[in-house]
């Protein structure tokens, strides 16, 4: 598919794949997005997973044909974005491979190629290919040591940005965000910064500024649509999601064996609903996967998360949540109330508040509320009183 005069998307999609990294749910599938730059000299940006490549080889030669490809400029090591080096340079023994000396070093340990062959870039280096040129921006830890954009610069400005600006969800015939309805990928394209490069903020806004007085007609990502009508949309989610700026929401987070722990969160929410906010939404951490679960953490400021003591310890599944979201070291303004209940002995509610002090450092809102066996009018009361308090905090920021 054409997106200039002289630049194609060849890429594929992957609707087979059930986790991404066999963590990250795709209802949606996904794709893996390459692309050909047809000048004087042949430059293709990334490859594709694998097992994808004879589709990918079948969409390069309907571009070029016979002609041979004189460089493959490799962002980003991932193994669905470099997984068809090896094969590729058996059909064209002859391409020259451009990358950052931690590409190289990558690429001999994944494929076992070495740098024969190959071209060395650092930040601001410049290649020519005809027409057209192609300069090469480092983007360290966004999200991989080896990361890097290439930008080419003609009529139009197109970055070819790696992972950044990319989201889940497969390609349903249109590529350009021009051509289909984006509507389903705006909340993906939080999803996957969430899950995949949440924990580099500071990385993202030092590529950001890199990028700073450019004025980008095209961002062509190795997932998702090529964003060009958007562009200066999807940048500014980026800015936001880095620095990680929220929107005023409650995030209710709940573990529970038999109901009880249930009650305690819906109390919560609704005395929160009447305490003016809108943007509530309560998930059992054991039936809804954790992705769209970090995905809202990273848009809502306010979190409360409850379970009951299990095996004198945390409840499994909400140990394992707090475990995903410190990993992801958020920063910022987040706000976190915590609940829990016990049967005879009290561990839950202690142990949460052991991970915001340790890990989370989140500021804490409310009274912890601790339910010993059953709901009574008192426990009723401490739920309705840390729901308002959560909801009263955010508001009083507006």
């Amino acid at each position: 598919m054409k997106l200039t005069e002289k630049i194609h998307y060849v890429g594929v999609n992957d609707r087979q794949k059930a986790l991404f990294e066999g963590l990250w749910p795709l209802p949606n599938g996904v794709s893996y997005n390459s692309y050909l730059i047809n000048d004087e000299k042949v430059c293709l940006i990334d490859t594709v997973e694998v097992c994808f490549f004879s589709q990918f080889l079948e969409n390069v030669r309907e571009v070029i044909g016979e002609r041979p490809i004189d460089y493959v400029v490799i962002n980003h090591m991932e193994p669905d974005h470099s997984g068809s080096l090896a094969l590729l340079r058996k059909y064209y023994p002859e391409v020259r491979i451009i990358g950052n000396k931690k590409t190289f070093q990558m690429m001999q340990g994944f494929y076992a190629i070495g740098d024969e062959n190959a071209q060395e870039v650092k930040n601001g280096d410049s290649l020519n290919l005809g027409e057209l040129n192609v300069s090469f921006v480092m983007t360290p830890m966004v999200h991989w040591p080896e990361t890097m954009m290439t930008l080419c610069q003609g009529s139009d400005t197109v970055l070819f940005s790696g992972d950044a600006f990319g989201c889940f969800g497969a390609l349903n015939g249109g590529v350009i965000d021009s051509q289909i309805n984006c509507d389903a990928f705006w909340l993906e394209m939080v999803r996957y910064y969430s899950n995949i490069v949440g924990k580099y903020g500071t990385p993202v806004q030092q590529a950001l500024k890199k990028l700073q007085g450019v004025k980008v007609d095209y961002i062509c990502a190795t997932h998702g649509p090529v964003w060009h009508e958007y562009a200066e949309k999807v940048i500014g989610i980026y800015n936001q999601l880095s620095l990680y700026e929220t929107e005023p929401g409650l995030v209710i987070c709940y573990g529970t064996m038999y109901g009880n722990t249930e009650r305690m969160a819906e109390i919560i929410a609704q005395a929160a609903s009447r305490a003016g906010l809108k943007n509530i939404v309560v998930y059992n951490v054991s039936k809804t996967h954790h992705s769209y679960i970090l995905r809202d953490v990273f848009r809502y400021r306010g979190l409360i998360v409850g379970a009951p003591t299990y095996n004198t310890g945390l409840y499994h599944e909400m140990d394992v949540l707090l475990s995903e979201i410190a990993g992801r070291d958020i920063k910022g303004n987040h706000l976190l109330g915590w609940f829990g209940s016990h049967s005879w002995a009290s561990k839950a509610v202690a142990a949460i508040e052991k991970w915001n002090e340790e890990r989370l450092h989140f500021e804490a809102v409310g009274t912890p509320v601790d339910m010993k066996q059953g709901l009574n009018d008192d426990i009723r009361q401490q739920c309705e009183a840390l729901g308002k308090a959560m909801a009263e905090k955010m508001l009083a920021a507006e």
